[in-house]
């Protein structure tokens, strides 16, 4: 599934930018040119999501780009670039597909089958990792 949210970004003298998703606590990053904190917001935005599912967390609604306020920021306190160097940019991402490539990190499993099962299958050598990613993505409903 797609979200979609607001970020504002800040140019700041270094050329660098700092990102701040405004709906989200105000959830921020900043990357070292455009590019980069492009890149960074979509991996902020996609871990934020990620964590707040894992959590069942209802997620906040977007606000419309039109109506995204460029100077609450300065109320928190936070001296940013002046007001020729911010602009409002929506960051999109598919959690589910992103999750998969980018927070791919292996955790280990203890689980317990029965010692026939296990002889069976160690005297046939089935990857017991592989077997049961496979059963549980056929029972999330996830393709390879």
């Amino acid at each position: 599934m797609l979200h979609i949210y607001p970020a504002i970004f800040y140019h700041q003298n270094d050329d660098s930018y700092t990102v701040i998703f405004p709906d989200l606590n105000h959830l921020a990053t900043e990357g070292e040119n455009l590019e980069d904190a492009m890149a960074m917001a979509t991996d902020c935005l996609a871990g934020y999501i990620h964590t707040m599912k894992a959590e069942h967390t209802k997620l906040p609604a977007p606000t419309p780009l039109e109506q995204v306020d460029l100077s609450a920021e300065d109320e928190e306190g936070e001296d940013y670039s002046d007001e020729r160097g911010r602009f409002v940019s929506l960051v999109s991402v598919d959690v589910e597909s992103y999750a998969r490539t980018h927070f791919n990190k292996s955790v280990k499993k203890t689980l317990s089958i029965p010692r026939w099962m296990n002889d069976l299958a160690v005297a046939r050598s089935i990857n017991f990792s592989k077997t049961l990613q496979n059963a549980l993505r056929r029972e999330l409903g996830i393709e390879a």
